[in-house]
């Protein structure tokens, strides 16, 4: 229930002095900030109060503590505890965004991130109160400048050295040994995708699910020793290398990642492949005239996110450019939004701001449709998957191990700020919310994950007659 809160701008030093001298009256006029945070508060509150009809909601700050919805059994219980007032404006003007802000420099505490993110999903519809003018504004902005400008190539690297030009360091923190930064398959062999939470995990299930993963990948690409595959997002190399070594390929992958393509090297040559694989600093754009037609299969996992719904056409015009017209498979994956959720237009959230900037997520259709006209009638779709149920074990997966074995000591060398405690706390705080903000999107069906296998027209999958 929402407590009224009152406040007096007027006080006096004392009934008597009052009465002796006016000049004893003392006026107290409120600071522009804290009316500001007065409204902001009070807004907040009023829009949990009508928002929340599942789950129950306990929010304590200085002046009070606050319940929202109704308590049952089993329900999603959330408690936060607002450190500094800034917490309110946060929410107010930036929704969500405000939120994670808020999470990553301390201004708020909670007992459950997961708890949170589900919550919020849960009560979506009445959210929309937080929406203003001023929010439609700035979204709107976003939003157009992500549908209309795309992914420039000179945008696309600065996006790349944003996302991925980070310490390798910390990626090796809390990726498996094949260093896949990508959804992982899980079979019964590590109890499912739940099997963490019933009796696990344990050492190695991530590395298991990963290979599964490249296996079924490069499976379903229906490569054969000799062949030739295209990989555009190289990661650290984990599929160029077991491409090379257990099925036999030759490889060449682009990446924008000069801190990715210094590993990948590193790795493949520790692996003895170099002279199968061959890693491009280079935008998918500016591929050679020497690959036409020189591959026998395409890959890519999780970089469609980076392209932008403006390019969907030139990047399959760019794999129909590259691929053999006969007998040659594409695959692609990526994290998607279902249909109905899907639109050009998509306005700055934590994930572009912090993450992944100017990233727009595509729908299976928006691919299929893509791959179509890119490819002017060339590729047959095969294959539609959706991975989703495997996302938020993976990224609970990250979540564990980035928690035991990252170290302010082993940062510090490549981002100095964080030598101050504050700043290696948000830094933290910024990658615990990545894994509870996607882990809930993906077990509640606000993103999806597709693999999407195309062929070649013509081409029989397997001898049927």
């Amino acid at each position: 229930m929402l407590n009224a809160a009152t406040s007096s701008a007027l006080t006096f030093s004392s009934a008597a002095n009052f009465y002796r001298s006016p000049s004893s009256i003392s006026i107290v006029v409120p600071k522009p900030k804290a009316i500001l945070y007065s409204y902001a508060r009070s807004s907040v509150l009023a829009v949990l109060e009508k928002a929340i009809t599942r789950g129950y909601m306990t929010v304590a700050d200085s002046q009070g503590v606050y319940h929202f919805g109704t308590r049952s059994k089993g329900c999603n219980e959330v408690y936060l505890k607002v450190n500094t007032p800034d917490f309110w404006s946060r929410v107010l003007f930036s929704q969500d965004l405000g939120f994670s802000e808020a999470y990553m420099v301390g201004d708020v505490d909670v007992n459950s991130l997961k708890a949170v993110m589900d919550l919020w999903l849960e009560n979506e519809s009445g959210m929309d109160g937080f929406s203003s003018a001023f929010t439609r504004i700035t979204s709107a902005i976003s939003g157009l400048s992500n549908a209309f400008l795309g992914q420039t190539r000179s945008r696309a690297r600065l996006n790349a050295i944003a996302s991925y030009d980070q310490s390798n360091e910390l990626f090796k923190a809390f990726l498996s040994t094949e260093m896949m930064y990508s959804c992982a398959l899980w079979s019964d062999a590590e109890g499912g995708v739940r099997g963490d939470l019933i009796d696990g995990p344990f050492p190695g299930d991530l590395e298991a699910a990963q290979r599964r993963k490249i296996h079924y990948v490069l499976t379903k690409a229906k490569v054969k020793p000799g062949d030739r595959i295209l990989e555009f997002g190289s990661g650290w190399g984990g599929m160029a290398i077991e491409a090379a070594r257990t099925f036999g390929c030759e490889v060449d992958t682009l990446t924008l990642s000069q801190e990715q393509k210094a590993l990948a090297e590193e790795r493949i040559e520790a692996a003895g492949l170099s002279h199968r694989i061959r890693v491009h600093l280079m935008d998918y754009r500016e591929i050679p005239a020497e690959f036409e037609k020189a591959f026998d299969a395409f890959i890519s996992i999780e970089m469609l996110e980076h392209v932008g719904s403006k390019y969907y056409h030139t990047y399959f015009k760019l794999v129909d450019f590259a691929l053999k017209s006969r007998n040659a498979t594409a695959i692609v994956s990526a994290s998607t939004f279902p249909e109905s959720r899907y639109s050009t237009y998509q306005p700055e959230d934590f994930m572009r701001r912090y993450m992944w900037p100017n990233s727009c997520l595509p729908s299976a259709t928006a691919l299929v449709e893509g791959a179509n006209t890119g490819s002017e009638g060339r590729f047959t779709l095969e294959g539609v998957e959706n991975h989703a149920a495997h996302y938020p074990r993976t990224l609970r997966e990250w979540g564990r191990r980035l928690e035991v074995n990252i170290r302010q000591d082993m940062l510090v060398k490549d981002y100095p700020a964080l030598k101050d405690p504050r700043e290696y706390e948000a830094f933290k705080r910024k990658w615990q919310y990545l894994f509870a903000y996607a882990g809930a999107g993906f077990a509640k069906g606000y993103i999806t994950c597709h693999m999407l296998t195309f062929t070649r027209p013509n081409d029989c999958p397997i001898a049927c007659d």
